[in-house]
């Protein structure tokens, strides 16, 4: 990291560039896709005519671009903070050449304190103090290490998380705890850090909290999750799985439903969890994602994961066998995706329609081209299990489908042919 003098120094973090222009943002506006544009930049791209988000190239089902003011307030932050060096490359709004612009930080002394303020608890200063901390490590990797070795700073950011019931400050720490540890080269250490939080401060977060620190939350909750002991501690604390679930099934931004997605299958081991999931209607919510055609590939992996995994209980095949919808979107979807998803996807119509042998299950398969489809998987280069899947259910869609044809021609041996 670059200093000069006490000054530390910081680089322009990529989430302040405009994808297009490269700028950092003046106005950022997000599109329907979730991702965040200079509101001149976007503007020119629409008004030339095209119909597509240019950083995924998928096609727009709404051109509305709304303000991203949680991303604005940060940048007005950090141009506030800043200050360009005159021999700096930063110098020239034209320089785009390189991501390590040097720039001179906030003031070391306000850092320092903030952080002292956290370690001694000091009360009364956490908000402003973890605000403070917040900007800074977003300036830069090297201000995310500057935080962390500072001495006793983890430790008390912890114990702040876990007795302390401000929404306020509860938001500042999940928020810390997120970006930290997706910035640091040392992410290991830090989670065994994060083994220590109490999870009802998750509760918290989750139902008052803002939908950035309630995704942050999701995130954090996935990454402790990792552990028997720790996952318990999750499942066992009252409302977070609900919270959990309301988070997935009530949200339609996309970095929610991922979020919340991954924490239900880091936490959806045991057969309580599934059977809970059950109840809340994951299988409902299954259906109004694998049915929405404007839905993203990896979220798609995501819900048909989690469905195989609760198709491995009784319960689980029951309630997806009853929702003809659910069979048929998965079928629907196999080949399309990923092969992730279609593996997943080939998981729980084996579940339903071999091992369960729900005759439902089958037929809902059988009316959505499922013979076909598994053959076509059969045939790809899959793994040898989902060979060995589609194998068995060819062997169960066929003689399902002599079954319906000897039903059939029973019923028509009265007329006479001519």
């Amino acid at each position: 990291m670059a200093r000069h003098k006490n000054d530390l120094y910081v680089t322009v973090p990529s989430l302040f560039r405009c994808p297009i222009s490269m700028d950092v943002m003046k106005s950022p506006v997000s599109l329907c896709t979730g991702v965040t544009y200079d509101r001149s930049s976007i503007t020119t791209w629409l008004n030339s005519g095209h119909n597509t988000c240019p950083a995924t190239a998928q096609i727009l089902h709404s051109t509305d671009i709304i303000p991203n003011l949680t991303l604005r307030s940060l940048i007005r932050c950090w141009n506030n903070s800043l200050l360009v060096l005159p021999d700096s490359p930063a110098a020239s709004s034209h320089n785009r050449q390189s991501e390590s612009i040097t720039f001179s930080a906030v003031d070391a002394k306000q850092i320092l304190l903030s952080l002292k303020n956290v370690v001694d608890k000091k009360s009364e200063f956490y908000s402003t103090s973890l605000s403070s901390i917040l900007e800074f490590t977003m300036f830069s990797e090297e201000n995310v290490e500057f935080v962390l070795n500072y001495e006793g700073f983890m430790t008390a950011i912890v114990e702040v998380f876990n007795e302390f019931a401000g929404i306020e400050v509860l938001e500042l720490a999940i928020l810390l705890f997120d970006y930290i540890v997706f910035e640091s080269r040392e992410k290991q250490k830090l989670i065994v850090e994060l083994y220590r939080c109490s999870t009802s401060p998750f509760v918290t977060i989750l139902r008052k909290g803002k939908l950035n620190s309630r995704i942050s939350s999701a995130k954090v909750l996935e990454l402790i999750s990792r552990t028997d002991e720790t996952r318990n501690k999750i499942i066992q604390q009252e409302n977070l799985l609900v919270e959990l679930f309301n988070l997935l099934n009530s949200e339609t931004d996309r970095k929610a439903v991922d979020a919340a997605l991954s924490a239900l299958i880091s936490v959806t081991t045991s057969k309580f969890v599934k059977t809970e999931l059950i109840r809340f209607g994951i299988v409902k919510t299954g259906v109004q994602i694998l049915w929405n055609q404007d839905q993203t590939g990896p979220i798609i992996e995501k819900m048909m994961k989690l469905l195989e995994i609760v198709s491995t209980c009784t319960e689980g095949r029951n309630a997806i066998s009853e929702d003809a919808k659910c069979v048929t979107g998965i079928i629907d979807r196999l080949m399309k995706v990923s092969d992730i998803a279609t593996e997943h996807g080939i998981g729980v119509i084996h579940s339903v329609c071999y091992l369960s042998r729900d005759r439902t299950a089958r037929d809902a398969a059988m009316r959505s081209n499922g013979m076909t489809k598994v053959l076509l998987v059969m045939q790809s280069d899959c793994s040898g299990r989902v060979k060995q899947m589609c194998g068995e259910l060819v062997k169960v869609f066929r003689v399902n489908s002599k079954s319906c044809l000897a039903s059939y021609e029973t019923r028509m041996s009265h007329i006479t042919p001519y």
